[in-house]
């Protein structure tokens, strides 16, 4: 019967599952830290219009490593070892728990970090990245809500019926994004298109993992479910934080180095993607503003094959000294 079917944290692991399963958390653990090293080390070769891409993709990071090393340090404590293998004890839940807990706040920063690179702005820009991540959030929430609190394999009504309220926000925010993206690729070259769209179709497609792992809780059990549970979302978790990071960060390059070509914008430093050059260098110079002014004078774009801003005007009409007229 379903209702007999305990949670895979209350499953009696095999030695061989216990070390398979720490194995894959302990590696996916070391591929974010990895990930994130690699982020903050080339956060610079991004420009300030994508830098929020950036930061969500750090703080993924940041979060996702606290949370694996708390899934390891559950993982140690929750089990203890006897003559048949390794059984669950009171903490083994939060090896499951603390991945929501997790996801509660990287979602919604991943749905973030996609937006960052869409030419959506302004308003529009804001209302769309509220109601995604607020999408992000509740899709999370309302899954957690009934994995753990109001369902629970021992009420597996519950738990469908809160898995589908959480299907649907998960359908909402997949709707948002897709439209952002949609809207984005006509204005994109093509080849900064066509990374966006693989970013789109990593994110989502690694999005379907979550809720096929959530149905095999209610329907199967035992150690070898439990195992397969935790090696597939660490290598869902690994792929969606790590490889679509990767892309969007190659979007948010190839659309910095575009606005420097266009003279819409200034990089210290030539912008490399695969060993081929994107656009020079250039550096900002000192800004000058009129006195009693409120905004710049526009200056007309510099040369597509350069991004130094154009020389500031200066005053070179000879001024009155007062002590002259005086004498």
């Amino acid at each position: 019967m379903i209702d007999q079917i305990g949670g895979p944290w209350t499953a009696t692991l095999t030695a061989s599952q216990y070390l398979l399963t720490l194995y894959f958390v302990a590696v996916a653990g070391l591929a974010l830290l990895a990930g994130l090293v690699r982020t903050w080390i080339t956060q610079g070769e991004v420009g300030s219009r994508y830098r929020s891409a950036t930061v969500a993709r750090l703080t993924v990071a940041a979060v996702a490593i606290a949370s694996y090393l708390g899934i390891i340090l559950a993982f140690r404590t929750g089990y203890r070892a006897t003559g048949t293998g390794f059984e669950a004890g009171a903490g083994s839940m939060l090896v499951f728990a603390l991945r929501y807990m997790d996801w509660s706040i990287t979602v919604p920063l991943l749905t973030m970090e996609l937006l960052s690179v869409c030419v959506l702005a302004g308003a529009t820009a804001r209302r769309t990245g509220v109601i995604a991540m607020a999408g992000a959030i509740l899709m999370i929430f309302t899954g957690f809500l009934g994995a753990f609190i109001l369902g629970g394999t021992s009420r597996p009504s519950m738990m469908l019926l809160w898995g589908g309220v959480s299907g649907v926000f998960w359908i909402i925010t997949t709707v948002i994004l897709i439209r952002a993206v949609r809207v984005s690729l006509p204005r994109l070259t093509p080849e900064s298109a066509v990374l966006l769209r693989n970013a789109t179709v990593g994110l989502l497609t690694g999005w379907v993992v979550y809720p096929i792992v959530y149905l095999i809780q209610v329907f199967t059990g035992g150690g070898g479910w439990a195992t397969v549970i935790q090696i597939s979302l660490c290598a869902a978790d690994v792929a969606i934080k790590i490889g679509f990071g990767e892309l969007v960060h190659r979007v948010a390059k190839l659309r910095t180095a575009e606005d420097v070509r266009a003279g819409d914008d200034v990089h210290p430093e030539s912008i490399w993607i695969s060993s081929v050059k994107q656009s020079d260098a250039g550096i900002a110079r000192a800004v000058y503003l009129a006195t009693d002014a409120v905004g710049h004078i526009r200056r007309p774009r510099p040369p597509s094959n350069f991004a130094v801003a154009a020389e500031p005007e200066l005053d070179l009409e000879p001024q009155n000294d007062p002590a002259d007229e005086d004498r």
